[in-house]
């Protein structure tokens, strides 16, 4: 028995140290090392009461989830409409000017603050729902990638309205959590 035990042990360590190097090579974090609490800030997170830093870290999973979404939709379209219009495609695409404006004045609000621009592409600076706008005004470039206009337009607004409370700081409902779920699960098969 004893013996089995250390195979077991020697065996996880081979395992471990091979998926070490995949982790390495691919740059890839398997979560392996999943520690919450280590990149917390020390200084402050602790004077937090202890239920919000634990509906903190309930929310983090539907920020993270919402984060990858927003971000993969404005590398979709920014993507799409680089193939079909050329690099300058912010110029020559159907964008409603109050959404120009609003990206001009975000742009501007960053650079007189002298923070670092968090971005090099205007459409980085959109709204979420700015994104369906732009989608729908240049439907004609963009809209073979969905299978529905009409579901595109369904499941962008759903989307946008859970996306209030992940980026406002508020928690998701139960019932919230699974439409959430149910809507990125439509938002995929728009694209199948």
């Amino acid at each position: 028995m004893e013996n089995k035990i250390k195979l077991f042990a020697i065996s996880n360590q081979m395992t471990e140290r091979s998926l070490d190097f995949i982790e390495k090579d691919l740059k890839l974090d398997l979560g392996r090392d999943f520690d919450p609490e280590k990149d917390k800030d020390e200084e402050f997170y602790p004077q937090f009461e202890h239920a919000i830093r634990i509906e903190a870290r309930e929310m983090s999973v539907h920020y993270e989830l919402f984060y990858c979404l927003e971000v993969s939709i404005r590398k979709l379209i920014r993507e799409k409409l680089t193939a079909e219009l050329g690099e300058d495609w912010w110029q020559k695409a159907d964008i409603p000017e109050h959404i120009k404006k609003n990206v001009n004045e975000n742009i501007q609000r960053e650079i007189d603050s002298a923070f670092t621009q968090r971005a090099d592409h205007e459409i980085d600076y959109t709204t979420f729902g700015e994104l369906g706008e732009i989608v729908r005004k240049n439907w004609s470039h963009l809209g073979d990638i969905f299978n529905s206009q009409k579901a595109f337009n369904r499941v962008m607004n759903s989307l946008n309205l859970l996306r209030g409370p992940i980026a406002h700081c508020s928690p998701l409902a139960a019932d919230e959590i699974v439409r959430l779920k149910l809507t990125v699960a439509d938002w995929f098969r728009l694209m199948e």
